[in-house]
C-alpha cells in the first residue's frame, strides 16, 4: 500500500530553522529578460540572506532587483520534503562593520577565488511547504 502524503504549510519560524539546516540553496532572477537560476552557498542573517561573491560576476547585475531564493531537502524514497522561498530585494553591504561580521570564515562560498562582495536578499516574504506522509 502506497502511503499518502499531505502538503503542509511551514510558519516562518520553521522556514527559518529549515534553512539554516542547509548550505546551498537557489537564487532567482532574471538575465537579458529570462529566468535565470544560480546555486549558491549563503548565509542566513535574521530573515535576510547573504550570498558572497567576487567584484566580476553575474551577482553584481542584481542591485536593487527583485529576486528569489530557495532551498530545499527532498528525500525522493518516501516522496517527503520540504522547500522554502523568500522573495525580496538585492542590495549590497557597504558598510564596513557589517562586512566584517559577515565574512564569517565558517561559512566561506564553496566556488573558488575572492569572494570579496556580500549581496543581501532583504526578505521581504518567506513561505514554505512541507509534503509529509499523513497521519
Amino acid at each position: 500500500m502506497t502511503p499518502t502524503i499531505e502538503i503542509q504549510n511551514i510558519t516562518e519560524a520553521e522556514c527559518l530553522g529549515l534553512m539554516r539546516s542547509q548550505p546551498v540553496g537557489r537564487l532567482v532572477f532574471t538575465e537579458n529578460a529570462l529566468p535565470a537560476i544560480r546555486p549558491v552557498n549563503y548565509l542566513l542573517d535574521g530573515r535576510d540572506i547573504i550570498v558572497r561573491a567576487s567584484q566580476e560576476t553575474w551577482i553584481s547585475r542584481l542591485d536593487g532587483s527583485v529576486i528569489a531564493f530557495e532551498v530545499d531537502q527532498i528525500d525522493p524514497r518516501s516522496h517527503t520534503g520540504w522547500s522554502v522561498v523568500v522573495l525580496g530585494k538585492a542590495e549590497f553591504v557597504t558598510d564596513i562593520d557589517q562586512l566584517v561580521r559577515l565574512s564569517d570564515p565558517n561559512h566561506r562560498p564553496w566556488a573558488p577565488g575572492r569572494h570579496d562582495r556580500c549581496m543581501r536578499l532583504r526578505a521581504a516574504e518567506i513561505t514554505g511547504r512541507r509534503l509529509a506522509l499523513a497521519g
